[in-house]
């Protein structure tokens, strides 16, 4: 039952060890979602530039500013330049609760640039500076082979680190084992790991997305609502065994297509990137609050995606793929192509800014 004057989400957050983030550096969105229990942040090369088309007014002044300030800079510097400046003034909002958590909430997540996808070295070179631009940055890097490694690398040097281009298990159990290897060599290093908060990200709407476009193309249907429960499966299996293995990183599930990947996942030590429009939805919705993270998937509908879909399986089962398959998993080729494609359109905001259309009035 929701609580007499509070919001589904506030309740949620004041009730159970379930959090939540806004999955926007949007400082009208995250204002919304702080009043709401939020206790996070998340930026992506996408997000980031849907927030400079809506906001662009808002930013107009620190993008002229920037080029006049950097006039050696190219369209890519003032890119990043505008990217880390956006992630620390969102952060600040969220600094007295990481100050209060000591750390472990109040975080803002800044991403690494997509196209190093295939570079450890890259990878962790960007993380380990982004991490010098306030008290407050969680650092996310894409679960590809190289990520995997970049993200122990980056662990062991202090970074916080939040796994993103994740939708499967086993990359989730990837991530687990590297980062505890990272946290054991961190405390080798002599760094205090008393404050760092490591989060794996699974995707589960885009591995429903990926299930059912594998299904399409290979002329399968299944019974209606089924899909929906292929990233909820998926969840709750990595849920289950990070919590038998005891690792230290904490899951967050991300990319919402319904309201499962939210009241499903309800409960458990987690947290959720949630974007505006499904927290307004789930805020003047009547769904009931209640623990649901140990509430199996039925089992008949896991038999029947198993039996239909073999992307369902590789998604699901710990061992469905090896590090050197990640690359490959088509939710991984979509969202990474997704992310560099956004990351260029970002480029493009600011190259306009610096090489105005002479054919546009």
């Amino acid at each position: 039952m929701k609580e007499r004057g509070k919001t589904p989400l506030a309740h949620m957050a004041e009730t159970t060890e379930t959090e939540f983030w806004n999955d926007s550096c949007s400082f009208s969105e995250l204002k919304y979602a702080i009043e709401h229990g939020a206790v996070g942040a998340t930026t992506n090369p996408v997000i980031v530039g849907d927030v400079l088309k809506k906001e662009l007014p808002l930013w107009k002044e620190s993008i002229e500013n920037l080029i006049k300030e950097n006039p050696d800079s190219n369209y890519e510097d003032i890119a990043w330049m505008l990217n880390e400046m956006m992630a620390v003034e969102a952060g600040k909002l969220l600094l007295p609760i990481f100050h209060a958590s000591k750390g472990k909430k109040g975080r803002i997540s800044i991403q690494t640039n997509a196209k190093y996808y295939k570079s450890w070295k890259e990878m962790t070179d960007q993380a380990v500076y982004f991490n010098t631009l306030a008290p407050n940055m969680q650092v996310k890097m894409p679960a590809t082979k190289a990520g995997i490694k970049a993200m122990e690398e980056a662990t062991a040097q202090g970074v916080s680190i939040n796994a993103t281009v994740s939708f499967t298990v086993a990359q989730a159990l990837a991530v687990g084992e590297a980062v505890e290897k990272g946290l054991k060599r961190a405390v080798e290093n002599g760094i205090d790991i008393s404050t760092m908060s490591p989060i794996c990200t699974i995707m589960v709407g885009r591995l429903d997305d990926w299930v059912r476009i594998s299904g399409d193309k290979s002329g399968v249907i299944t019974t209606p609502g089924y899909i929906d429960w292929a990233g909820v499966a998926a969840f709750k299996r990595a849920y289950s065994i990070f919590n038998e293995r005891g690792y230290r990183t904490r899951l967050l599930s991300a990319a919402y297509r319904n309201h499962l990947h939210w009241s499903a996942l309800i409960g458990g030590k987690v947290s959720m990137t949630i974007p505006y429009g499904w927290q307004v939805k789930f805020n003047n919705s009547d769904i009931e609050v209640k623990h649901a993270i140990d509430t199996p998937v039925e089992e008949h509908i896991i038999e029947e995606l198993m039996s239909k879909y073999p992307e369902f399986v590789k998604g699901y089962e710990p061992d469905g793929l090896s590090i050197e398959e990640f690359d490959s998993y088509g939710a991984v080729v979509r969202t990474l192509r997704s992310f560099i494609s956004g990351y260029e359109g970002m480029l493009g905001i600011i190259r306009d800014f610096m090489l105005p259309n002479p054919d546009v009035k």
